[in-house]
């Protein structure tokens, strides 16, 4: 079964083809497909990945998946919140797609570390809602969460991942999540939680 993801975020494919890889499914981005990002207007992880989710299944004519998600800092009111991949103003000149967006990335590190500088409470969470739907129309969709339990570092450690992965400490693992392995990054990540909880409710739903 061909399920579109609606997000053009290479390292965001292969997580979550990982993640869904124990069903039947062939995960595609929407790029592939010639269909362009879709709005992402509101002020909740959940709006925003079922208007993604929409968009591509309507684009697509069939089934697609969406994922919005983000860091949420508890010291900040929950910010960068659902404007987390565009934190800090930025305007980038054209460009290769993933030159730009590590660019976005180092700035909004940039703009997170300085509204953090004296600030003593460093509880964060990622957190991740992913959405599925059959068709653009589909009355039941099937809404999955996750939320994994951090502290913003002072400086960066660790280089993989992407965005705000080398400055988030998770306390459990002793590591930050640029220090982590993508395997243990798969096994305990916020999408990897929304992912096994999405892939209990397609096999019930979908699969059964």
């Amino acid at each position: 079964m061909r399920l579109v993801l609606a997000s053009n975020n290479a390292k965001k494919l292969t997580e979550l083809r990982a993640l869904l890889g124990a069903l039947p499914l062939e995960l595609v981005a929407q790029g592939a497909l010639g269909i362009a990002e879709a709005e992402e207007p509101h002020a909740t992880f959940v709006e925003n990945a079922l208007a993604k989710a929409r968009h591509a299944a309507r684009a697509a004519g069939g089934a697609a998946i969406a994922d919005d998600s983000g860091l949420c800092v508890d010291a900040l009111a929950g910010a960068p919140g659902v404007a987390s991949a565009v934190y800090a103003p930025l305007a980038l000149p054209p460009g290769e797609r993933e030159a730009r967006r590590a660019a976005q990335d180092a700035a909004n590190n940039r703009l997170l570390l300085e509204r953090m500088d004296a600030v003593d409470d460093r509880r964060c969470a990622f957190v991740s809602t992913l959405v599925a739907l059959r068709h653009a129309d589909d009355p039941e969709p099937l809404i999955a969460f996750g939320r994994w339990n951090g502290e913003i570092l002072r400086a960066p450690r660790g280089d993989g991942g992407f965005g705000y992965d080398p400055l988030v400490f998770v306390p459990t693992l002793g590591r930050s999540v640029a220090e982590l392995d993508a395997a243990t990054k798969n096994a305990h990540s916020h999408r990897a939680l929304a992912a096994a909880e999405l892939l209990a409710r397609l096999r019930t739903s979908w699969f059964a």
